[in-house]
């Protein structure tokens, strides 16, 4: 799934709430100094006014996914085996994924990618649930697993099972409404993981793809949110801030994780990960990266053999799909979304 900048800096989050009315504060390193060069230019905290008229005038139900179907589609996912582009196994996922958003509004941006190791499909997989704002809130999570470890018996519960199965779920959870606020796209990114070495042309080929022809057919203009969720199903749930995400957005996933009391699962790491917001990041989209970059004691499950789903559990998907909807909520009772900078990263 994601890559971090090489020595990831992992720093204790210097954030905390104003009271019970404002947004958590911007993470500041330690040192400045060490701090990797892919941080995002747009640093601005959520403003008080905005966080102020949320926590004030809100006083609607949390919602809540159902964790055990969650997990089970997760389950049933990490069950295909490794699953990276061109392979068979990649693409009985897809008609899996397709099977479960039988009835939705579904499109799919298939292209070729020209990778190190040569020519492959890719395809990013669409679900639309239409709402009664003028604007569209992406939610992402990638379904692929590493081309380069294909024959190592890597199979991806978590870096790639979690992130698809969560977003199932989150189709169900949509699915037969008329939402009131913006309209959710469920973006099945294809191609995240690296097929030979991650870089910045061996790496997010789908993002990459369809953010540009989102750009060109208009569509970007409208995403008001681009919601990453990468890594979320470790039993050990620690949700990193990302330094490469925008700042008042990840500030909101923090008030809304703070609603359910789940705070002490969030961003007590801070982090700068290069992943699939990366090229929306870079056009000017509000990002917020949900990932846990501590697989394991010293991330040791990450891309090995060992990430499988006796690691994970409903738990850790019920908080962040919880949190997730209830950002949306957030976002949706939002007076205006702050303008956001184009960002610029490179990988190291």
């Amino acid at each position: 799934m994601h890559r971090l900048h090489r020595g990831r800096l992992r720093v204790a989050l210097l954030a905390t709430l104003l009271g019970s009315a404002l947004a958590c504060t911007e993470a500041k390193a330690a040192d400045r100094a060490t701090q990797p060069k892919a941080e995002a230019e747009d640093s601005a905290p959520l403003p008080r006014v905005i966080a102020e008229n949320i926590l004030s005038s809100d006083a609607s139900p949390l919602p809540s996914i159902n964790a055990n179907r969650a997990f089970q589609y997760t389950k049933e996912v990490t069950a295909f085996g490794p699953r990276p582009i061109g392979s068979a196994n990649h693409k009985k996922l897809e008609e899996y994924i397709y099977a479960h958003l039988k009835g939705d509004r579904v499109e799919d941006d298939a292209f070729t990618a020209d990778t190190p190791e040569g020519k492959f499909p890719v395809r990013n997989i669409i679900a639309k649930f239409a709402g009664s704002k003028d604007g569209i809130i992406v939610i992402a999570g990638h379904y692929d697993t590493p081309y380069y470890l294909r024959n190592t018996g890597f199979v991806g519960a978590n870096d790639g099972g979690s992130s698809t199965g969560l977003l199932l779920e989150l189709a169900n959870q949509l699915r037969g409404k008329r939402l009131e606020g913006y309209t959710i796209w469920l973006l099945f990114t294809d191609g995240e993981e690296a097929v030979r070495e991650w870089t910045n042309t061996d790496s997010v080929y789908g993002t990459r793809h369809i953010a540009d022809l989102w750009q060109k057919n208009g569509s970007l203009a409208k995403i008001k949110a681009f919601l990453l969720e990468d890594m979320i199903g470790d039993r050990d749930l620690g949700i990193d801030r990302d330094q490469n995400s925008t700042a008042w957005l990840e500030d909101l996933v923090y008030q809304a994780a703070s609603r359910y009391g789940y705070q002490s699962h969030f961003f007590a790491r801070a982090n700068s990960d290069l992943d699939d917001h990366i090229p929306f990041a870079r056009k000017g989209v509000p990002v917020a990266d949900l990932i846990d970059l501590s697989y394991g004691y010293g991330n040791t499950f990450w891309h090995t053999p060992e990430d499988t789903m006796d690691k994970l559990s409903p738990k850790s998907l019920q908080m962040v799909g919880n949190v997730i909807l209830e950002t949306v909520h957030m976002l949706n009772t939002m007076p205006g979304i702050p303008p956001t900078a184009p960002a610029s990263h490179q990988a190291h």
